[in-house]
């Protein structure tokens, strides 16, 4: 996602009333004292419904209860957002609180020096949050980003779909899950809805049968070796090709974006696929990007990426990640402030009824009230192991080439073994 996302509400245009989009990328009044004027550059990616009017909510309250600080919100679509985010940090000038994933590309940012150190600030409060959720965000036993969100990316399916091709259980074993595609296929319905020119959501399927078929630790051990071409890896791809070759996707998924009016999400909200693996925000986006404004509702289904006969890795070990924000190096002394604001157990709760979230902060987890929602946190909450979305989790080149790789291999236009070459050569650089 590539964040993939969220890689939550990842699309549509800027709604009004959402606050000042600036250009730049920091604020430059960062005074030593709270009560001096300032001025919070906040970049954000939930620039759609439901979460747009939440956070543009939050910023007018905070700004009502201190005169002196103005909260300017440039809203941001994902591939955007990353590319606007490149150009700040190459150019040493991050905005003062902005979306963060974690991993690897945090990690870039702290030896860079690009952003605060937030270990003193979270303390007080560290305790009220689920500890899984920080992972990402600790980098050599300090904590520089604060994650608002939490979940998993798992297979998203529509229940009248399946019961018109007379599926009446989600598969369990990757083998079942081709025989539901051929079932799909047969009943004259799209399997699944893909948005491959954005790439990310592709690299989903590849990492999961990474993790299925290698464990958990393959990811992280090839990381470290700096290899990808193992059998397990190449296994990996001849999976993810099985799938690709049964021909599931909608037409035109290789053009296809995960936000635009026709794309993946779209095309599992207005009802013209079966599935979708994504991440737990996907039902308030495949809602706001449908016809209705409402998605599949009721119709839409959860289940876990299924296991792979004679896999070394266990269908309890989750993907996924969650979303949070990083502090940039010259932000004002009010960002902190208003940063512990957004994770006060009021705004996660707010935050959470949206069913755009799952929250981080422990007290707000009664605000789950989606059914699938409830799933996700379950088996999150059960999981034996959890990896970070790769391109977030391994250097940006890296996790950039996972990406480029996996899509390639999608469109047909290079073999497994030629993938893991590619990314290898890469990896080596870093």
């Amino acid at each position: 996602m590539t964040a993939h996302l969220s890689r939550r509400s990842l699309l549509g245009l800027v709604g009004a009333g959402a606050g000042a989009y600036l250009l730049s990328g920091c604020s430059d009044d960062a005074s030593d004292d709270p009560d001096a004027p300032q001025t919070i550059n906040w970049w954000h990616i939930q620039n759609t419904e439901p979460m747009l009017p939440v956070w543009a909510a939050v910023a007018q309250e905070y700004q009502g209860a201190h005169s002196n600080v103005k909260i300017e919100i440039q809203p941001l679509e994902n591939e955007a957002f990353k590319a606007k985010l490149t150009t700040a940090t190459q150019a040493g000038s991050p905005p003062d609180l902005f979306q963060s994933w974690g991993g690897g590309v945090l990690k870039q940012q702290v030896d860079a020096g690009l952003v605060k150190d937030l270990t003193e600030t979270v303390a007080p409060w560290k305790d009220s949050l689920l500890p899984l959720s920080l992972e990402p965000y600790t980098v050599d036993g300090k904590i520089y980003g604060v994650p608002f969100d939490i979940g998993m990316v798992g297979f998203w399916y529509n229940k009248d779909l399946f019961a018109q091709a007379q599926i009446t259980a989600p598969p369990a074993t990757w083998a079942e899950l081709l025989d539901v595609v051929r079932k799909l296929k047969a009943a004259g319905i799209t399997p699944v809805a893909l948005a491959g020119k954005d790439k990310w959501p592709a690299h989903f399927y590849w990492a999961y049968l990474s993790m299925r078929i290698g464990g958990l630790g393959a990811l992280q051990q090839a990381a470290k070796d700096k290899n990808f071409e193992t059998p397990d890896f190449v296994a990996a791809g001849e999976r993810l090709k099985e799938l690709v070759d049964l021909q599931p996707f909608q037409k035109g998924f290789l053009g296809a974006e995960y936000g635009s009016p026709d794309g993946q999400a779209a095309t599992m909200g207005n009802g013209r696929a079966a599935l979708e693996l994504m991440g737990q925000w996907a039902p308030s986006v495949q809602a706001s990007s449908s016809t209705s404004k409402k998605g599949l509702g009721d119709k839409l289904g959860f289940f876990p990426f299924p296991a792979v006969d004679g896999g070394k890795g266990s269908a309890t070990e989750v993907f996924g990640g969650g979303n949070g924000f990083a502090v940039g190096k010259d932000a004002p002394p009010a960002t902190l402030d208003f940063l512990k604001t957004l994770l006060s157990v009021d705004v996660q709760r707010r935050s959470t009824k949206t069913g755009a979230v799952l929250p981080t902060v422990k007290e707000a987890t009664d605000a789950v009230a989606d059914p699938n929602n409830k799933v996700v946190a379950q088996t999150l909450a059960a999981a034996t192991g959890f990896q970070l979305y790769l391109d977030q989790a391994y250097p940006p080149a890296v996790g950039q080439q996972v990406n480029d790789s996996v899509a390639a291999l999608v469109a047909g236009s290079k073999s497994p073994a030629q993938i893991l070459k590619d990314i290898t050569q890469v990896a080596k650089t870093q």
